[in-house]
C-alpha cells in the first residue's frame, strides 16, 4: 500500500477507474466541523453540491438541519464552526451541508469503493481503517487552495504517516497547521460564522474515536461515523 496527495483539480485527470480508496482532507473547518456533529449526535450528513441544492433537500425534509459556510443565512440552522456547533443538539438529526471544495472533494471521489472524510480530530481512526482495509494505492485529497492548504497537507501527510509507520509523532505536523495561512487568518478577529475556538478546536489531535465514512445512499452523498476501537497501549504519539 502507497499514497498519493492530489489536489481537487488534479483529480480530473486520473484515469477510470476512480481510486478504489480515497481520503478527503479538511482541517479548517469542515471535517472537523462534521466530527463534531457526529459527537453531538448527528445520524448523518448529506453532502449537497450546492447551495440551492442544501436548501431543497432541507425543503423536502423540514426535520433535517442545513448548515452551510459563513455567517448566518435563512434556511439554514448552522454554520460551520466547531466552536458554535459544540453546544448544539443534534440527537438522531439529519445534516445536509454545502461548503465550498470540503463537499467537492468528497463528491468527486464518490465512485471509490471507500472514501474516508478526515482532520487532525479523527486522524488516528482514520488511518487504523485504512490499515485493516486498504490495499494498493490510497487517493488523499488535500481540498484547501488547490491542495496547497498547509494545515490539510500536514494531517494528510500525518495521517499517511500514521499508517504506514504506527509510530509516527504528531508534533511537527500539528505545528504545521498551527502555522498555517488558515490558522492565521482563523484566529486574526471575530466574525460571523466562526468562533474564537475555532483553530484550537481544529488542531485537537484524536479528540473522536470514529473515523468517517462516505457513500452514496439513494443517489446522495452520505457521510455517516464508523466507531474504532482504541488500539491496545493508547493512541497517537505526540
Amino acid at each position: 500500500m502507497d499514497a498519493r496527495f492530489l489536489s481537487i483539480p488534479a483529480l480530473a485527470e486520473v484515469p477510470s477507474p476512480a481510486p478504489s480508496v480515497a481520503v478527503v482532507v479538511d482541517v479548517m473547518r469542515a471535517y472537523t466541523v462534521a466530527a463534531w456533529a457526529f459527537a453531538r449526535g448527528a445520524e448523518k450528513i448529506v453532502l449537497a453540491a450546492s447551495r440551492a441544492e442544501a436548501l431543497a433537500l432541507r425543503s423536502r425534509h423540514p426535520e433535517w438541519v442545513a448548515l452551510k459556510d459563513g455567517p448566518p443565512a435563512p434556511g439554514f440552522g448552522l454554520v460551520n464552526s466547531p466552536g458554535l456547533l459544540r453546544s448544539a443538539d443534534l440527537a438522531g438529526r439529519t445534516v445536509v451541508r454545502k461548503t465550498t471544495a470540503r463537499t467537492v472533494g468528497a463528491l468527486a471521489v464518490k465512485d471509490a469503493e471507500l472514501v474516508l472524510c478526515a482532520a487532525f480530530v479523527v486522524a488516528e481512526a482514520t488511518a487504523r481503517v485504512l490499515r485493516e482495509r486498504a490495499a494498493g494505492t490510497v487517493t488523499i485529497v488535500v481540498t484547501g487552495e488547490d491542495g496547497r492548504a498547509d494545515e490539510d497537507l500536514a494531517c494528510a501527510e500525518y495521517i499517511a504517516g500514521r499508517t504506514f509507520e504506527p509510530g509516527t509523532d504528531a508534533a511537527a505536523f500539528l505545528r504545521r497547521a498551527a502555522a498555517s495561512r488558515a490558522a492565521a487568518e482563523r484566529a486574526t478577529g471575530v466574525r460571523e460564522g466562526a468562533h474564537p475556538d475555532d483553530v484550537a478546536l481544529c488542531l485537537e489531535l484524536d479528540r473522536f474515536p470514529f473515523a468517517m465514512v462516505a457513500a452514496v445512499e439513494d443517489s446522495l452523498m452520505v457521510l455517516r461515523p464508523h466507531p474504532v476501537p482504541p488500539a491496545d497501549g493508547g493512541g497517537a504519539a505526540g
